[in-house]
């Protein structure tokens, strides 16, 4: 555990610090301030509403970019000096990339309508916020592609400018188009938020336009692709999957319960996204890489419990305080309106604490690139969501969604602890495999 707790003195805090912290707490202010307009000026309906459009937009995105964002990450920062190489990464992507996201566009485009109906059920009047998205969605796409080079070539501090800078303009334009258009203005600002940073970032890279000769047709290279396959594949299967399911489960709620209550579901869950934002931030800078680093059975399980002693009490501690507060933060996020979410709270963190546990351990999935292991998993994961939440909304209404939560990640913590059990929880220590 001292490993682990001098790593993040001597490395991980001057990361997030310089590059995680700062964004992170931006974007959560930034989603705060958005949600206290929307319970202001919208309601519990409207955010039902948004919410479903958010999951679609999530999943849109990431099937656009085809999960080339790390894989991009990874092989820029380590052909940055292999001119060769480097384009062939650049042209790669750029190209597939584009193809990709032009037809996500048409296809949104000129099926709107089909759209419109599928995630906004008994409304019909907002097919045009689809074409918006189908619009503007190339912009999302270039902005990642030039966030991935920035990353790749270590520039650090550009990014939190831009990331930073970026929430604050979503936050502005998204508060006065709620206030001047209500539920339109809500969700115009969903389908543009994250495409209009690509205006700022284009200040970011302009003294990287040495970069675009590189970005040429015959450096494409599909066995480049190939390579970048299980990488993408895994980052794109729960991008896409988990907010189309999530999309579903709050459809249901509303054609069986109401929209006030997938209203007040979906408010609980922004809550859950903000405070497991900080721990999965941490996770990703510090047991991703270690977890590449390590090739015993022993030194595995070493981190595991390490990471297990050195941050989750403060998790749990952390999860505790906000359940005694939850009027208190419910209040100040949202208005009056949403005291029901209250009820929503002891399930919710459980689950939450069940995710986090089993994340530490599922990071070793992508770290070894164990790719059917995480597909399989991820797969029955989802199946559990989606039946368990479907089975107790029908037996305690919007509590049922939370409850199913909670049972879908217990259950998938079990079958983790089954598949990496000789792993963890080996008596010998003394023999390496």
């Amino acid at each position: 555990m001292k490993k682990l707790i001098d790593y993040i003195n001597n490395n991980v805090l001057i990361k997030i610090t310089s590059l995680k912290t700062a964004s992170v707490i931006t974007r959560i202010i930034a989603g705060m301030l958005t949600s206290k307009a929307i319970a202001i000026f919208i309601g519990a309906e409207g955010l039902a509403l948004i919410g479903n459009l958010r999951n679609f937009v999530g999943s849109a995105q990431a099937i656009a970019t085809f999960g080339f964002y790390n894989g991009v990450v990874k092989y820029v920062s380590k052909f940055k000096d292999d001119l060769q190489n480097l384009s062939k990464t650049l042209s790669t992507v750029f190209y597939f990339g584009f193809i990709s996201t032009i037809l996500i566009s048409f296809f949104c485009y000129f099926k709107a309508d089909l759209i419109n109906n599928l995630i906004f059920p008994t409304y019909n009047n907002y097919a045009y916020i689809i074409k918006i998205f189908a619009i503007v969605l190339p912009f999302y796409s270039l902005n990642m592609f030039s966030f991935s080079i920035m990353n790749g070539f270590s520039k650090y501090k550009i990014l939190i400018i831009i990331n930073i800078i970026g929430q604050i303009l979503g936050v502005s334009i998204a508060v006065l188009l709620i206030y001047q258009n209500k539920i339109d203005g809500a969700l115009i600002s969903v389908v543009i938020a994250e495409s209009i940073i690509f205006l700022i970032t284009l200040v970011g890279i302009i003294n990287r336009r040495s970069l675009a000769p590189l970005i040429q047709v015959k450096q494409f290279s599909w066995d480049f692709l190939k390579k970048m396959g299980p990488y993408s594949i895994m980052a794109m299967f729960s991008a896409v999957i988990l907010p189309l399911v999530a999309l579903v489960i709050r459809s249901y709620i509303i054609e069986n319960v109401g929209y006030k209550d997938a209203g007040f579901w979906e408010a609980m869950t922004r809550i859950s996204k903000y405070y497991l934002m900080l721990v999965t931030s941490l996770m990703a800078v510090y047991i991703l890489p270690r977890f590449s680093e390590i090739d015993s059975i022993k030194e595995f399980r070493k981190e595991v419990f390490s990471f297990y002693k050195a941050v989750m009490p403060s998790f749990i501690v952390g999860l505790f305080v906000i359940y005694f507060l939850r009027s208190y933060i419910v209040a100040f996020i949202f208005s009056k309106e949403f005291e029901p979410v209250e009820n929503l709270f002891l399930w919710q963190l459980l689950g939450d604490l069940l995710k986090v546990l089993s994340m530490v351990i599922v990071y070793q999935f992508l770290a070894k690139k164990m790719f059917w292991h995480y597909i399989v998993t991820e797969i029955f994961f989802l199946v559990m969501l989606y039946l368990t939440s479907i089975y107790f909304v029908d037996l305690y209404g919007v509590k049922g969604a939370v409850i199913g939560h909670f049972v879908s990640y217990l259950v998938y913590y079990a079958i983790i602890l089954l598949i990496f059990g000789s792993s963890i929880f080996r008596v010998d220590t003394n023999k390496e495999d």
